[in-house]
C-alpha cells in the first residue's frame, strides 16, 4: 500500500478484511478466488478472538496467497505479531496498541494504519505518529461490526485536499454504495461482507466493487 497519495486521478482501490471467525485451510481457496477476481490492495486478518497460537497458524496458511499475489498482508492489532511473521504491516484502532508505539515496533519499513472513526483531530495526530494510512467510518450501517459513529463524504474530501496520506473508508460498504466515496477522495474501500458474504462467491465480490469503483471514477 503507498504511503502517499501521488494524485487526484489515482485509482481507489480495495483492501479485504477477513471475516472475524474462519479455519485457514477452508478459508485460503476462498481468498485465493478473490485476490485472483481483480484488483485488491491488501488483505487484512482481523481475528479478534484468537489466541496467538491461532493467529500464527492463520498467517502461515493466508499470508503466502496475499503476498504471492502482490498484495499486502496485514494484521489488525498486533504490530509485533505482524513483524515476527512476516506480515506486511499492521492496523490498529483507538482501544489497541498507540500508534506510535505500534510505528516504533514495526520499524520504518512496514505499513501501519489507524482506525480515526469520524474525528479530524484522530486523523492528523495518527499522521503525526507515522501513520501510512488513516481509517474513516462507519460510512454505512455494517452486519460485520457494530459502530455508532457515522462518517460522512465530506470528511473524505477534506483529508483528500489537506493530507497527502491515503484514506480508508469502512463499514458497511458495497458495490451498490461505493461512489459517493470514491468521488469524495477515498484511496481504499474496505470491506468485509460485500465480498465474502456475496451470494455467487468473493471472486464475484471483488469484480462487482471493482466494477462500481471504475464506474464511479
Amino acid at each position: 500500500m503507498s504511503a502517499t497519495r501521488a494524485g487526484p486521478h489515482d485509482r481507489c482501490r480495495l483492501y479485504l478484511i477477513t471475516p472475524a471467525s474462519l479455519e485457514p485451510g477452508e478459508f485460503a481457496p476462498l481468498l485465493f478466488e478473490a485476490l485472483a477476481a481483480g484488483d485488491v490492495a491488501a488483505v487484512q486478518l482481523r481475528l479478534k478472538e484468537a489466541d496467538d497460537a491461532a493467529l500464527g497458524r492463520a498467517i502461515e496458511v493466508l499470508r503466502p496467497i496475499a503476498q504471492s499475489r502482490g498484495v499486502a498482508f496485514l494484521l489488525n492489532d498486533r504490530p509485533d505479531l505482524a513483524r515476527a511473521s512476516g506480515c506486511d504491516g499492521a492496523h490498529v484502532g483507538q482501544e489497541d496498541t498507540p500508534a506510535a508505539q505500534a510505528r516504533r515496533i514495526l520499524g520504518p519499513d512496514l505499513t501501519l494504519g489507524v482506525t480515526c472513526h469520524a474525528s479530524r483531530d484522530l486523523a492528523m495526530a495518527a499522521g503525526e505518529a507515522g501513520a501510512d494510512y488513516v481509517a474513516f467510518g462507519a460510512f454505512f450501517p455494517s452486519t460485520t461490526k457494530e459502530a455508532p459513529i457515522r462518517a460522512t463524504v465530506e470528511l473524505l474530501t477534506w483529508w483528500a485536499e489537506i493530507a497527502q496520506i491515503p484514506a480508508v473508508a469502512i463499514g458497511g460498504i458495497a458495490a451498490g454504495n461505493c461512489a459517493p466515496l470514491v468521488a469524495a477522495g477515498a484511496d481504499f474501500l474496505a470491506v468485509s461482507a460485500a465480498v465474502w458474504s456475496h451470494r455467487q462467491g468473493p471472486g464475484a465480490g471483488v469484480r462487482a466493487l471493482n466494477a462500481a469503483i471504475a464506474a464511479a471514477i
